[in-house]
């Protein structure tokens, strides 16, 4: 009987430890899953200004660009930022619109913005709702601190995505899903994709 008990407990201390580490958040796994040839899912955020974004309100205009990455002003994130910034001309020339999204606030993607001379929309998903909408792997948040203009901030973010990039054609369409992403050449692959568009 003592050992019955004692292996009774063991267990359920394991299933309690199991069951507190996703309580807490430490790694979720999205129920969205959204493959090439899927309508894209709608969904709304706050961008860099604090105001209200609404999927609706762009998808059909032109050809959307949804990239998800996990922290402002880190090495990777900041190249491939850099690189839509640098080919956002072109981008332009070919009707894209290009919205990236972490768990960052407002807040630090406004500093982001200002520090690299970003020229597109940042969306602050800090409860990872529109990653879970995606099927973006995430995990926990955190904060890092940066000098910006010779002050030192301190950027939090409730959560952090995987880097992955989507593309939603003017039909509302999933025609890109990349779960592999080169932060670096991200924005060229994204060229290369909407040159061949009909």
């Amino acid at each position: 009987m003592k050992v019955s008990y004692r292996l009774f407990s063991m267990l359920s201390l394991v299933c309690l430890c199991g069951l507190s580490a996703s309580a807490y958040g430490q790694v979720s796994d999205p129920p969205g899953k959204v493959e090439v040839g899927d309508s894209a899912p709608a969904f709304t955020a706050k961008d860099d200004q604090g105001k209200g974004w609404k999927s609706t309100d762009h998808v059909g205009k032109k050809v959307l660009v949804i990239y998800f990455y996990p922290a402002d002003m880190t090495g990777g994130c900041t190249k491939q930022a850099c690189g839509f910034r640098d080919d956002m001309k072109k981008l332009q020339g070919k009707n894209v619109e290009v919205i990236g999204v972490s768990g960052d606030s407002p807040r630090s993607h406004q500093l982001f913005k200002k520090e690299y001379d970003l020229n597109f929309t940042l969306l602050a998903d800090e409860d990872g709702g529109v990653a879970n909408k995606f099927g973006v792997p995430l995990k926990a948040g955190g904060s890092i601190k940066r000098t910006i203009d010779g002050k030192e901030e301190t950027l939090t973010r409730g959560v952090t995505a995987a880097r992955w990039t989507f593309v939603i054609d003017k039909n509302g369409k999933v025609v890109l899903k990349n779960t592999q992403v080169k932060a670096a050449d991200d924005s060229k692959a994204i060229l290369e994709l909407v040159n061949n568009l009909k």
